[in-house]
């Protein structure tokens, strides 16, 4: 992970909406914004603080750039988180 504060990332509702979102595949910033209501600076500004979170890659396809989730990172939490369960 990088050293962005991935929880702090995840405490905003847009950034943990546009991970929902992405979860179904990759989409481009201009579908991203329109499903959220929000302007492309907005956008470009949650977009910035997921990817330097590591919990979002970018891919450049012709005229467009696609963002989708980048699971190892969440399977690197998940592991993490899984250390406080309840087991014996």
């Amino acid at each position: 992970m990088k050293d962005t504060n991935i929880f702090k990332v995840l405490s905003e509702k847009q950034r943990r909406d546009i991970l929902v979102m992405l979860k179904n595949g990759r989409m481009n910033a201009g579908e991203i914004a329109e499903q959220l209501g929000i302007t492309p600076a907005a956008l470009s500004y949650h977009l910035k603080l997921l990817k330097g979170a590591d919990l979002i890659m970018e891919y450049k396809q012709k005229n467009f750039i696609y963002y989708e989730i980048n699971t190892s990172v969440f399977d690197e939490l998940i592991l993490w988180i899984g250390q406080f369960g309840g087991g014996k």
